[in-house]
């Protein structure tokens, strides 16, 4: 196909769209780019620097939509079939994403980063075919980090009039050596959940009780539920993502058929984890009265302490894994000893912690020297997830360098500066506002009322009992640690610096 020749109109708005993306200035990127499209509706490259800014944005609806009209201009592009295959890839359809990588690498076989892709996707749909002799891609070890491993045999879910038939269910090859800090969390999750999973007759042998529920509890975006897949790798158990949205039904009765068919699936493919992430949301406390929501929650709960009474009386290679943002929104009996007595608390990474996550998250990207104790300063108090999004957007700038410039470049600390002085890209800690959220519900405040023209002090204690204050202790540390002014301010200042300064 002849090579188009755009406007010189389309083309100056095509560069003012380029540079205000590599200010980051993606909405006024994405009208620049329109603009060029207006002017010239066969202009590929503004179509795919258009769905670049959409991807970065995750608009991945209207990204795909341009990057069809991309292949219709130029059915040969690599670069559009490799970047439909990354959206495919961020929404976890992972055949499709293999699909699509094929594909531009069929277009160009000599693109490095489409065969990269294809390889690692099979390593992904394929843990049991063996890796290359020595050692493990630093591409493969980034996509283990950040997703779960699922084989390409997974069976696939079928839900039918809101009756869960079938679940899936997966292997994971993620090993606590892939869990950045906590090591006292995970030599105690080696202890109490690998072992009982792996050599039941040993607790059996000594009388030791083996808990069937255990609860991984802490902020959002630190990794409770990454945890977990890697105990099942540990373990060599397969993992059940028991989702919320499907097991709560609007009609009588589905919901506890669906618990039900949970833990029929887990009994049928034993050793098995069992995931409730968020299970405070079914598992939330039980109010006295007994119509609407609050009765169908009732019914819910009553189902999943049978459920759980029933694994207990016969664990049958089970384990029942449970994370939460907000423990103390669980209903008591969920938390007896047999159900979820156990549990731990997954805190914020610490300052070392940061640093590795900074390394680890720009492994698979070629770059320049990083200051990855500066990037930890300049994040105190952030989360692993805020962490993996600050480098995500960071790399999208030597990426689009290289595309519209023909010429590669390496990622460096001004890449990663300017994401994070970008209020628009980096908006700050999601923690910040969690804890001061949080605050209110788990701690005691006090409050001035006026009555009879006095001034009286009232302290209202928060929903936390005595029980669970014990319980949540170290959660409560950090709730109370981070939300006092001389830490926020602190936090800030340090974060300021790190960025502006040194």
């Amino acid at each position: 196909m002849a090579e188009h020749t755009p406007s010189d109109d389309a083309k100056e708005h095509w560069r003012n769209g380029n540079k205000l993306f590599e200010d980051s200035n993606f909405e006024e990127a994405l009208v620049e780019y329109g603009k060029a499209i207006e002017s010239d509706s066969e202009y590929p490259d503004a179509y795919f620097n258009r769905a670049l800014t959409e991807r970065i944005t995750h608009d991945y609806d209207a990204a795909r939509r341009d990057l069809e009209r991309v292949i219709e201009l130029q059915p040969d592009s690599a670069d559009a079939l490799l970047l439909i295959g990354d959206i495919a890839e961020m929404n976890k359809d992972l055949l499709g994403a293999r699909f699509w990588y094929e594909k531009s690498l069929a277009a160009n076989p000599d693109y490095t980063e489409a065969k990269t892709r294809l390889e690692h996707i099979d390593s992904i749909l394929h843990p049991s075919k063996p890796a290359s002799p020595g050692k493990t891609s630093e591409k493969q070890i980034q996509i283990e980090q950040l997703k779960p491993i699922k084989p390409a045999e997974q069976q696939k879910e079928v839900i039918e009039e809101g009756q869960i038939k079938k679940l899936a269910f997966y292997k994971s090859n993620v090993k606590f050596d892939r869990v950045i800090g906590l090591e006292r969390v995970k030599r105690y999750l080696y202890e109490n959940v690998v072992l009982a999973i792996q050599r039941p007759e040993l607790f059996q042998k000594y009388g030791k009780k083996m808990g069937i529920g255990l609860l991984l509890y802490g902020p959002p975006g630190v990794g409770k539920s990454y945890i977990v897949n890697a105990i099942a790798g540990e373990a060599n158990a397969n993992v059940i993502v028991a989702r919320i949205n499907q097991i709560v039904d609007m009609y009588t009765g589905n919901t506890e058929k669906n618990l039900h068919a949970v833990f029929e699936q887990a009994r049928q493919n034993a050793p098995c984890l069992v995931l409730f992430d968020e299970v405070d949301a079914l598992g939330g406390k039980r109010n006295s009265g007994g119509t609407g929501e609050n009765s169908a929650m009732r019914l819910a709960v009553n189902q999943f302490l049978v459920e759980m009474n029933g694994v207990e009386a016969n664990p049958e290679g089970i384990f029942v894994m449970g994370t939460t943002n907000q423990p103390w929104d669980m209903d008591p009996a969920l938390k007896r000893s047999g159900r979820f007595g156990d549990s731990v608390y997954i805190p914020p990474p610490k300052y070392g912690d940061r640093k590795k996550l900074f390394e680890l998250y720009t492994r698979n990207t070629p770059r320049g020297r990083l200051s990855y104790g500066r990037l930890s300063r300049a994040t105190a108090g952030y989360s692993p997830a805020d962490i993996e999004r600050i480098c995500d957007k960071a790399k999208m700038r030597p990426l689009l360098h290289e595309y519209t410039r023909a010429q590669g470049r390496k990622l460096t600390m001004g890449d990663m500066m300017a994401v994070l002085k970008d209020p628009d890209q980096n908006s700050g800690s999601s923690l910040d506002e969690w804890y001061l959220m949080v605050k209110k519900d788990v701690i005691s405040k006090t409050e001035t009322q006026i009555v009879d023209g006095k001034k009286q002090v009232i302290e209202k204690e928060g929903k936390l009992d005595a029980e669970e204050k014990i319980l949540y202790k170290a959660m409560i540390k950090d709730i109370k640690k981070n939300t006092k002014r001389l830490r926020v301010r602190a936090k800030k200042m340090q974060r300021w610096w790190a960025i502006h300064v040194w």
